[in-house]
């Protein structure tokens, strides 16, 4: 009897990854489309944080149809905020797929229930709005915003992510700077951190490390589940381009802080992601270089896997 338990069970574990992948090849047609280019740009309103002055700060975000057009879209009756000011900070290059909560936006104390719009039509002619409010279902914190990057599952809290603070970052040296077409711009930037919360793929509760394993092998053979994207936790420094359309290349590679869940794609939402080594004195030292002249901001964001923290840094490019 035993043994023919043991049998009818080693049948099970041989078929279900066959089923598994099966099921993964029906359901592709079915779900959802993805593209690499000439698709547009969604502005996302993230929720808001109270401030200790009494004020609010709107944070927005955007997802990005394509998986490889970044998109240039200037300020201006193609990209504003209404009412008031039309540049509230917002970006004007648009990196691949999703990024959140990428900016703020500070509005007073009284601003009671009035709406700001985020308004962006994308080079194919799409028009899209975000709608921010300070309804209380919005109200965002630390929990909230490592429940939605990833370093926590959807609708979970550990004393560990608790107790977390955002990385403290600073860059050293001037925050405006004149460089030429062609010559590397070095860049330096003081990161520091609590140490929270530990490196790692963030595991699910209550399975055991070889079932875990084991979903980690499934997760590869089906189509997402979560509700929310999954992310290696780990502290990184990374640059990226804000606004200008020039082309340009940071040395060494900067680790993705858009979400490519791709396998091996240096993202922290890609499987086989291994956070890079902190360096001891904290200091992260890189390398810009612009091929193209005009005015750029250039975006630093130091993330500990659960929480961030913004610089910027506005350079002149000559010929």
């Amino acid at each position: 009897m035993l043994k023919a338990v043991k049998s009818a069970l080693n049948w099970v574990n041989a078929i279900v990854p066959t089923i598994v992948l099966g099921a993964a090849f029906i359901a592709a047609p079915v779900s959802a489309q993805t593209y690499i280019k000439g698709q547009h740009i969604e502005p996302a309103y993230e929720g808001y944080e109270r401030n200790a002055d009494g004020s609010f700060s709107f944070l927005f975000g955007y997802h990005n149809e394509n998986w490889e057009d970044e998109l240039d879209i200037p300020v201006g009756e193609n990209n504003f905020f209404s009412p008031g000011d039309e540049d509230r900070g917002q970006p004007t290059h648009f990196q691949p797929r999703r990024n959140r909560f990428t900016f703020k936006v500070r509005v007073p104390a009284d601003w009671g229930d009035k709406e700001l719009t985020w308004t962006i039509t994308s080079p194919n002619g799409e028009t899209r709005t975000a709608y921010a409010t300070l309804d209380k279902d919005y109200v965002v914190d630390h929990v909230v915003i490592a429940s939605e990057t990833g370093s926590l599952g959807a609708g979970t809290s550990t004393p560990e992510s608790r107790a977390n603070t955002p990385p403290q970052v600073s860059i050293i040296g001037d925050t405006v700077r004149s460089v030429r077409v062609g010559e590397p711009l070095e860049l330096r930037v003081q990161v520091t951190d609590d140490g929270l919360p530990q490196p790692g793929r963030v595991a699910s509760l209550n399975r055991s490390a070889s079932a875990n394993a084991q979903r980690e092998i499934q997760r590869f053979l089906r189509a997402p589940s979560r509700i929310t994207v999954g992310k290696v936790n780990g502290l990184f420094l990374s640059w990226s381009v804000y606004r200008g359309e020039g082309e340009t290349e940071f040395m060494p590679q900067q680790v993705k802080s858009w979400e490519d869940t791709r396998a091996s794609a240096n993202s922290p939402w890609g499987a086989y992601f291994k956070p890079p080594a902190v360096p001891e004195d904290g200091v992260y030292e890189s390398t810009v270089t612009f091929k193209e002249p005009g005015r750029y901001v250039l975006w630093a964001r130091a993330d500990d896997g659960g929480l961030y923290a913004d610089q910027y840094l506005e350079v002149n490019v000559t010929q």
